[in-house]
């Protein structure tokens, strides 16, 4: 087997064409860097005297991640996977690796690497974070699913302090410089603690709405959590942002019943007295045993009258939360990625040492053809991966300026207020994508690693199988591959319906552009998105069908409304609930595409990227296009509990 890398940046030239090329650092910087740039700043330790000097600092801290990624966590990843999290005195106690690991990252301050110089932190961009978690997942996902919990709380709790307007911001230099949870964020930060995100609950896994866990309010205003969190991710640190319901209804059709009665909590999990002797609020009740990520702690913890802060209003939480899970969906993006690129990498070292049949596998054609589509894949959901990310960031900083510092010229907030908006849609829109197709290539490309391993991938030698494990879980966590494909199905077919008329105009651009547009990869991206819009269309006019079907009898004055306005999402979308797995996967061949043949018209040299992408695609975007307009009316039927001669009439 190859050497180990000693520097998972450096030996990444994908990876640094973003850095070095592609990203706009000096947008991420001006936004980041508040109080603007010069030397003053610079001689104080405060900032820098150019956007030249900050993008060399990310530069630095992505280096020394790349490092750490190859010296600290790689060497020692397979021990720590042996060695068992266990508890005692009702404490996790991780394995000596683990320690040695997590102690390094504290002495070189990167679990303050996005927090505001004025909380002790590097205040680096989310984007230098993202890229250093692709490294880090690289190594060993269980590290890098602990480091995001971290820095990652420290940053929720700042901005959950904005959005509720209790942070306190320096209007003339910018920037916060004080907030409700400062303490918790310096703690984070100067002590290397941690914290967790506390949704899941027995029996309400991706049904939200269906969690058990009370808020409660007593007569002075205090607030207490009771309940029970399980699959809870570090749930053995001590900051606890934990979903409860604070509001009940009688009535399911109540907006405080659901989702609607969800609201958002600080619980610190322990206190210490003056001899630093911990007092524990909150309880660990196990340790999960699973399949993977073994030097994770997966966690069950318990919640009896935990006191607690409210995190903005009553009634929020659900709203607060999907600020916390975007963000953690994107970090999961690039989770996967580091999995996806540890499977390229292990596999192409094998295949090129291992000799059967006079040659090396890596000139086998079906390993060849594994190896150049896993390579094209990696590629691919970089660059969404890094789209995402920073159109994620820019709408989180703005969002903060517009509420802060908003510009005193009326057009000029109008302008920003745009400018918010349409980054949050595009970050929406890439979200689902990108995490539903992280999770499934890492799933299927470390499948394909441990194949190409033969007998050897099923041991324990070369590690194959440890990716495998590890990758099992990313279509499952943080909302799952088909929640994921839900929403990005919905979102879609939703904004069709708000302008019919659009859609028709971008279907006629789309086919025009498939046969006549000036060069073949316009062409072939186009036909990429010609197939998406038809697939979209088929699903829309089997749903209009099914619709107006269920107009009849009703008066023609009301066919508009019960046509228009009222649609049910469990109902009405059956046919393209039933599709949407098929189509996430166009939307996101397309997507691919359309951020490779970008680049492209400034590099060149990315075309090759780009051209092996569609080779890929074109097929599997007709054959999915294929799927959905000839398959699953019988299976409809049959759900829907019609007679059997019903659904064979449907074939």
């Amino acid at each position: 087997m190859s050497p180990q890398s000693d520097d998972f940046f450096a030996d990444n030239d994908d990876l640094r064409f973003y850095v070095d090329h592609w990203i706009d650092w000096a947008r991420l910087a001006s936004e980041v860097e508040y109080k603007g740039f010069s030397e003053a700043l610079a001689d104080e330790g405060e900032g820098y005297a150019t956007v030249g000097e900050a993008r060399e600092f990310y530069g630095e801290v992505l280096q020394l991640a790349g490092q750490l990624a190859a010296g600290e966590i790689a060497t020692r990843a397979a021990d720590i996977d042996k060695a068992e999290l266990h508890l005692e005195d009702g404490e996790v106690v991780f394995p000596e690796g683990l320690t040695a690991i997590f102690d390094t990252f504290a002495e070189t301050g990167l679990h303050g690497m996005c927090v505001p110089r004025e909380f002790g932190g590097m205040n680096a961009p989310l984007m230098v974070y993202f890229l250093a978690s692709e490294m880090f997942a690289r190594a060993d996902v269980s590290v890098m699913a602990h480091f995001g919990f971290h820095g990652g709380i420290a940053m929720a709790l700042l901005v959950y302090s904005a959005l509720e307007g209790t942070a306190t911001v320096d209007k003339d230099g910018g920037g916060i410089v004080d907030c409700r949870f400062a303490d918790a964020v310096r703690d984070i930060v100067e002590n290397a603690e941690w914290g967790s995100m506390d949704i899941t609950e027995p029996g309400a896994g991706s049904d939200v709405g269906a969690l058990h866990t009370k808020g409660v309010q007593d007569a002075d205003g205090n607030w207490f959590v009771t309940g029970q969190k399980i699959f809870i991710t570090s749930g053995n640190g001590k900051y606890h942002i934990v979903l409860a319901r604070t509001e009940s209804a009688a009535d399911p059709d109540d907006p405080m019943g659901g989702l609607g009665g969800l609201s958002l909590f600080l619980v610190e999990a322990w206190s210490e007295d003056d001899d630093g002797n911990r007092q524990r609020t909150v309880t660990i009740s196990r340790i999960e045993e699973k399949l993977g990520h073994h030097a994770s702690a997966t966690v069950a913890v318990e919640f009896e009258n935990s006191p607690a802060q409210l995190i903005g209003k009553r009634g929020e939480g659900f709203k607060l939360m999907l600020l916390l899970m975007n963000n953690a969906r994107i970090s999961v993006g690039f989770e996967g990625l580091g999995v996806c690129e540890a499977s390229l990498r292990m596999a192409k070292a094998y295949a090129a040492e291992r000799m059967s049949m006079g040659k090396t596998i890596d000139k086998h054609e079906i390993i060849a053809d594994y190896l150049d589509e896993m390579q094209t894949t990696v590629e691919g959901l970089r660059a969404i991966c890094v789209d995402a990310a920073f159109n994620e960031e820019l709408a989180q900083r703005k969002r903060l300026r517009l509420l802060y510092m908003a510009p005193d010229d009326p057009d000029e907030k109008k302008a920003l207020e745009r400018e918010v908006k349409a980054l949050a849609w595009k970050s929406r829109l890439n979200t689902p994508l990108l995490k539903y197709l992280a999770a499934e290539a890492a799933v299927e490309m470390s499948r394909k690693a441990l194949q190409i391993h033969g007998g050897f991938g099923y041991t324990t030698e070369y590690g194959a199988e440890k990716l495998l494990r590890d990758a099992l879980v990313l279509p499952i966590y943080e909302g799952t591959s088909q929640i994921q494909s839900l929403m990005a199905t919905k979102d879609a077919l939703q904004f069709i319906l708000k302008d019919p008329g659009a859609f028709v105009r971008r279907l006629a651009q789309a086919r025009f552009d498939a046969r006549f547009a000036s060069g073949p990869r316009v062409r072939r991206v186009a036909g990429l998105r010609l197939n998406v819009m038809l697939a979209q269309r088929n699903l829309m006019m089997r749903i209009a069908g099914k619709k107006a079907a269920g107009l009849r009898g009703r008066p023609v004055m009301e066919w508009r409304k019960g046509f228009v306005d009222e649609w049910d999402m469990r109902s009405d979308f059956a046919p393209a609930l039933l599709h949407a797995e098929r189509l996430t996967q166009m939307m996101v061949d397309l997507r691919i595409a359309d951020a490779l043949h970008t680049q492209a018209k400034s590099f060149p040299e990315r075309g090759d990227i780009l051209d092996r992408h569609l080779e890929r695609a074109e097929p599997r975007s007709r054959f999915l296009l294929d799927q959905i307009r000839t398959t699953g009316d019988r299976l409809l039927a049959t759900l829907r509990g019609e007679p059997e001669s019903a659904a064979a009439a449907a074939r």
